[in-house]
C-alpha cells in the first residue's frame, strides 16, 4: 500500500485532478493497465496501444472499483460519473514519473537491474529466488521489462521491501537509460551480449552500447556484475564510476564455476568459488547454459549483502522459472516436452538444442524432436542465422527437425544438405501441420523441444503435445510390432 495525496500526484505528473479532493490521502493497493485484471481501490492507467486504447475501458474499471484513472488530456469522450481522473499529457510518462517518485521517496529497498541479450529473465528469477529467502523481495512475473512493466513492478513494492529486482529490455539506443532513470538501480547485472534485436540496432557493437547503459547509470556506490566470459560485457568495466564484480567459468573471474556436471534430468551441479571459499551448488533449471545465469545471480546477491555461503545454499533451493523458458513437463502420454517458446535468438537456440541433445543421449537413448520457428528481428543476418541452426541440429544428431513457417525454409534446406541427413528434417507451413505430423509419428519416450520467437505462437504446440493420444504407438503395439523405442 502506497500513500499519495491528490496534490502530490498532480505535482509528480504535472496533471490535473478532477473528482477528488487534492488534500485527501489516497491509499493505493496497486496500479494496473489491464482492465481485465483490475485492482480494487487501485489506480488504472489508460495506455494507448497499437491496437487498443485503454480509455475505452474506463466504465469497466469504474465498475470494478478503481479509485482513480490516469487519462490523457486529449480524451474527450464520456467518463463514468463515479470515477476520479488525473488528466496528464501522456499516461505512459506519468506511470514512469510516479514509479520514479516512489523509488526515490518511499522505497528503501536495494534495487537490482538485470539486462542481457538472452537469459535475463532466468537470471532475474534466480536472483529473486536467492534474495527472497534472505529478506522481503519483489520481482516481476515473467519479463515485465519495458517502460510499462518496469514501473508497475516498482509500484508493487512498498516500504517493507528489502530487495527489488527489475529486468530491463531494450529496442534501441537510449531505452535502457530511460528505464534506469526511472528505477535508479544500485546494482546492475549484464548477462551477455548476443544478436537479439540486431535488426533494430545494426550491429553487436551497438547492442553492447545499449546494454551498457545499465551499468553506466549506476551511482559511485553501486556495483556492476559483469560476465567475464563475454568480451563485450567484460569491456564494460572500463571507465565505470562504481565498483564491479565479474563472473564466468575461468579463474580470472571474481566468481567462477568449476567441475560442472550435468545431471540425468538436465540440471547442473558445479563448484562455485569466490575469494578463498568454494561451495557445491545445484541449479534446478534444465540446461548447462544456466551455469552462467547462476553465477550472475550469486554476484548480484553478494553485492546486495548476502554472504557467499548463504547465497550458494539458497541458490540450490531455487526451482521456479518464468513460463515457457526451458519449461520441462513429463506428459501422461510418456513424452517429455521442453517448452522454450517464449522467445528465440541464435544464442538461446543453440543452447536449447545442445540441452536437447544431451538429454537424448542418456541411456537408454531417446528420440529427440526440435520443433523450431522463426527467430525474428535479425534483419540481414536472418538467412545465415537460420542456416546455421539447421546445420547445428544435424551435428548434434537431433532425431527429427521440424521447421515451421516460411522463414525457416533455409533452416530445413541447410539441415537436409548437411552430411547424410535426409528425411530427418521436414518443413511445414503452420502449426496445424506440426500437430498432424506429431500425432502420426510421435512415440512415448520421445523428447520434444519447442522454440521460436514469441510472436510465432509455438506455445500452442507445447500445450497440445501434452494431450496427444499417440494413436500410432497404440496401433504398433496392437499389431505386435517390436519397433525399438528411440529408433529413428
Amino acid at each position: 500500500m502506497i500513500e499519495f495525496t491528490g496534490q502530490q500526484l498532480e505535482e509528480i505528473t504535472g496533471g490535473i485532478l478532477t473528482g477528488y479532493d487534492r488534500k485527501q490521502v489516497l491509499n493505493v493497493p496497486g496500479f494496473f493497465v489491464d482492465s481485465r485484471s483490475p485492482i480494487y481501490g487501485g489506480i488504472y492507467v489508460a495506455l494507448i496501444g497499437e491496437k487498443v486504447d485503454g480509455h475505452i475501458f474506463l466504465a469497466d474499471v469504474e465498475v470494478a472499483g478503481a479509485a482513480l484513472a490516469i487519462v490523457s488530456n486529449d480524451w474527450t469522450e464520456s467518463v463514468p460519473e463515479g470515477l476520479s481522473l488525473l488528466r496528464v499529457s501522456n499516461p505512459l510518462n506519468a506511470l514512469g514519473q510516479i514509479a520514479h517518485w516512489v523509488r526515490t521517496n518511499v522505497l528503501t529497498a536495494q534495487v537490482i537491474g538485470v539486462t542481457g541479450s538472452s537469459g535475463k529473465t532466468s537470471t532475474k528469477d534466480l536472483i529473486a529466488g536467492i534474495l527472497g529467502q534472505y529478506g522481503q523481495c519483489v520481482a516481476p512475473p515473467g519479463s515485465f521489462n519495458t517502460e510499462v512493466g518496469l514501473p508497475l513492478t516498482i509500484l508493487s513494492a512498498d516500504v517493507h521491501t528489502q530487495f527489488l529486482v527489475l529486468e530491463m529490455g531494450m529496442r534501441g539506443i537510449g531505452h535502457i537509460k530511460i528505464l534506469a532513470d526511472i528505477a535508479v538501480p544500485d546494482i546492475g547485472v549484464v548477462v551477455n551480449i548476443g544478436s537479439a534485436h540486431i535488426e533494430l540496432l545494426g550491429s553487436i557493437e551497438n547492442i553492447a552500447v545499449a546494454k551498457a547503459e545499465l551499468v553506466r547509470s549506476l551511482p559511485i556506490t553501486g556495483v556492476a556484475i559483469l560476465n567475464q566470459d563475454d568480451a563485450f560485457v567484460a569491456r564494460m568495466s572500463e571507465g565505470l564510476k562504481c565498483s564491479h564484480l565479474t563472473f564466468g567459468e575461468s579463474k580470472g573471474s571474481d566468481i567462477y564455476a568449476s567441475d560442472v556436471r550435468v545431471e540425468p534430468d538436465g540440471t547442473t551441479r558445479f563448484t562455485a568459488s569466490y575469494r578463498d571459499a568454494s561451495y557445491t551448488v545445484h541449479v534446478k533449471l534444465v540446461g548447462e547454459h544456466y551455469v552462467s545465469n547462476a553465477l550472475a545471480a550469486l554476484g548480484a546477491s553478494i553485492a546486495a549483502g548476502v554472504p557467499f555461503h548463504i547465497a550458494c545454499e539458497f541458490l540450490s533451493n531455487v526451482d521456479v522459472i518464468s513460463k515457457w523458458r526451458m519449461e520441462v513437463t513429463e506428459a501422461a502420454n510418456g513424452v517429455t516436452v521442453i517448452n522454450d517458446s517464449y522467445n528465440a535468438n541464435p544464442e538461446s537456440m543453440r543452447a536449447a538444442l545442445k540441452t536437447l541433445a544431451q538429454l537424448g543421449s542418456r541411456e537408454p537413448r531417446r528420440r529427440t524432436w526440435a520443433i523450431l520457428g522463426e527467430m525474428r528481428e535479425l534483419g540481414e543476418y536472418s538467412l545465415d542465422a537460420h542456416d546455421a541452426i539447421g546445420r547445428l541440429a544435424v551435428r548434434l544428431d537431433i532425431s527429427r527437425l521440424v521447421c515451421v513457417g516460411a522463414a525457416t525454409k533455409v533452416m530445413h534446406l541447410a539441415a537436409s544438405n548437411e552430411g547424410s541427413w535426409g528425411e530427418e528434417s521436414v518443413w511445414v507451413s503452420d502449426i496445424d501441420a506440426v500437430m498432424k505430423l506429431l500425432s502420426d509419428d510421435l512415440e512415448s519416450g520421445d523428447i520434444v523441444l519447442v522454440k521460436a520467437s514469441r510472436s510465432i505462437g509455438l506455445d500452442r504446440v507445447a500445450r497440445e503435445v501434452l494431450e496427444l493420444p499417440l494413436s500410432s504407438v497404440s496401433a504398433n503395439l496392437e499389431l505386435g510390432t517390436d519397433r525399438e523405442q528411440g529408433a529413428p
